[in-house]
């Protein structure tokens, strides 16, 4: 059976395609279109499609729109209600729902040959579900998922056995966990649905001295739901204008939000694993992009184990989308890995260079290459490999630096253009990290922070955040070859098993997908080496 998933009613527009049971590409609007988070999550914006990416994930498999067997909408317009029936403010909701009811038209027209009766549309919290419960490595698990809002709800709670969905809970809106944190963001002068990680990085500035007043407002009510009402942030701190420093308030308020987020998660979390008995808890939505609140559910939950989708915002619900549909014919895999999205032969790397006139090197191992320039103290541009779906970079888009010099972290928001208080994250062989940090392993898809070793943080200061923790990236040997050559050349020199890795983008841009991307981000910010495929394009030799 041949699924694409569509995502493109509030944010993140995303394209994946499922065939056979198998994840064979899934790639988010943004990388193709240059524009972050694909559009604005406003009703006006809700008929734009995810159509470069649709169309790419189709000619990877070579398929026309004609041949495909189902396209699953992530959004089920019969479901949603009015919003001022769900205590939600937005007058212009009615004409996102027209959108989405018309969307089996804009698709046909989008994708010619598309036949609109095959979409099909799919619950928005159903397939955030199936992005981890289908995708995981786990056929039988615990599913939650939490975000600002579907169709009339912003929560699920589930068991999969044999990667068959039983919900067992959900939460109506307005009240929301994913709402309240983007209305904070919006109050510290950020970008709501877009910053709410500078939220989280700011909180470890600040104590949480607002948690009492929060609980007014946000708290579990015991039977596996929340209440989760407007919090009158301007009687806690004020506001902050865009681009205007924080102040000790700010991070205060942003530390409350913090804690009395985690407060919900631990209580939805134990009450589904009383309901459930299950060992595993996958978990889905924007809100389990959080990795503070995912380590606190590691360290103080019930469950074993936790898997969390690596698109878990709304890029995911495309893929889940894709398998749920095609699990209804079929048994589906796991998600293999997040490179789902494009890649280039050494021959098409070749012709971009030639193409741009620039000059570079070929040598012998790109790894050592990498090494030698990190160790010297500096910036490389990593671009290898099909791109990475979801926020993170993975080691396949990725800026890299010596970890061991503190004044890197600082270099490094300098270069992207973005605040100082941002971290950025160590890269480290999975066979090393118990070393080092102490907390979920192995960590591929950086969803969780661990504590730095007391021996270790004056060692790699780079990547040691404020609190003494770092949010660590595991390379596995046998899927991340390149990158372990990379890293043991780098330990080989400086007698650190630890890169600097964080994305290969500049702020408010999207992060770089293809090599044109690449080319305009080496020649518009100071790295010192572009290692694009083999080959190596030195910062000295371009502008000598």
């Amino acid at each position: 059976m041949r699924v694409l998933g569509i995502n493109a009613l509030f944010h993140d527009p995303a394209a994946a395609l499922v065939m056979d049971g198998r994840i064979v590409a899934a790639a988010e609007e943004e990388r193709f279109s240059r524009r972050k988070h694909g559009k604005r999550p406003v009703p006006f914006s809700a008929w734009e499609l995810p159509e470069l990416s649709a169309r790419w994930c189709l000619d990877r498999a070579g398929l026309a729109p004609s041949e495909l067997d189902a396209v699953a909408y992530a959004y089920d317009p019969e479901l949603a209600r009015p919003a001022d029936r769900l205590g939600l403010d937005d007058p212009w909701d009615q004409l996102r729902q027209e959108y989405a009811r018309r969307a089996p038209e804009f698709l046909a027209e989008a994708l010619p040959g598309l036949d609109p009766a095959k979409v099909r549309f799919v619950p928005h919290h159903v397939a955030h579900a199936a992005s981890a419960g289908q995708a995981s490595p786990y056929p039988d698990c615990a599913v939650l998922v939490l975000d600002g809002r579907g169709e009339c709800g912003s929560h699920l709670a589930g068991r999969y056995a044999n990667r068959e969905l039983t919900v067992l809970g959900t939460q109506s809106l307005p009240d929301s966990l994913g709402l309240f944190y983007e209305e904070l963001t919006q109050h510290l002068g950020f970008l709501r649905s877009s910053d709410e990680f500078k939220v989280m990085a700011l909180a470890s500035y600040g104590r949480p001295r607002f948690l009492d007043e929060l609980r007014e407002y946000v708290r579990p009510d015991g039977r596996g739901g929340f209440r989760a009402r407007p919090v009158p942030w301007s009687s806690l701190t004020p506001a902050r204008a865009p681009g205007a420093a924080w102040t000790q308030q700010h991070a205060d308020a942003a530390a409350s939000a913090q804690a009395c987020l985690e407060e919900v998660l631990l209580d939805l979390a134990r009450w589904l694993h009383d309901r459930t008995g299950e060992e595993v808890l996958t978990l889905a939505g924007g809100v389990a992009l959080n990795c503070v609140a995912n380590t606190r559910l590691h360290r103080e939950g019930p469950f074993r184990r936790i898997w969390v989708q690596p698109a878990a915002g709304d890029a995911g619900t495309a893929l889940g989308a894709a398998l749920h549909v095609a699990q209804a014919k079929e048994t589906v895999e796991a998600m293999p890995t997040a490179a789902l999205g494009r890649g280039w032969s050494d021959a098409e790397l070749r012709d971009w260079l030639e193409r741009a006139a620039v000059p570079y090197e070929e040598p012998e191992d790109i790894a050592e290459t990498v090494a030698e320039e990190l160790a010297g103290d500096g910036i490389v541009a990593w671009f290898q490999g099909r791109s990475e779906y979801g926020p993170r970079a993975l080691g396949h888009r990725s800026l890299l630096a010596h970890p061991g010099r503190g004044e890197n972290l600082e270099r490094l928001n300098a270069v992207k253009g973005r605040e100082e208080f941002r971290p950025v994250a160590p890269m480290v062989l999975a066979e090393r990290a118990a070393e080092l940090f102490d907390g979920p392993l192995p960590s591929p898809y950086m969803l969780f922070v661990h504590e730095v070793a007391a021996g270790w943080r004056e060692r790699i200061p780079a990547v040691v955040h404020v609190d003494g923790t770092a949010r660590i990236q595991t390379v596995d040997r046998a899927d991340e070859p390149l990158v372990a050559r990379m890293i043991d050349g780098f330990e080989r020199r400086t007698g650190l098993p630890v890169v600097v890795n964080t994305s290969l983008n500049t702020a408010g841009r999207p992060m770089v997908d293809d090599p044109r991307d690449a080319l305009e981000c080496f020649g518009s910010a100071p790295v010192d080496l572009l290692a694009l495929g083999p080959f190596a394009v030195r910062r000295r030799r371009v502008f000598a």
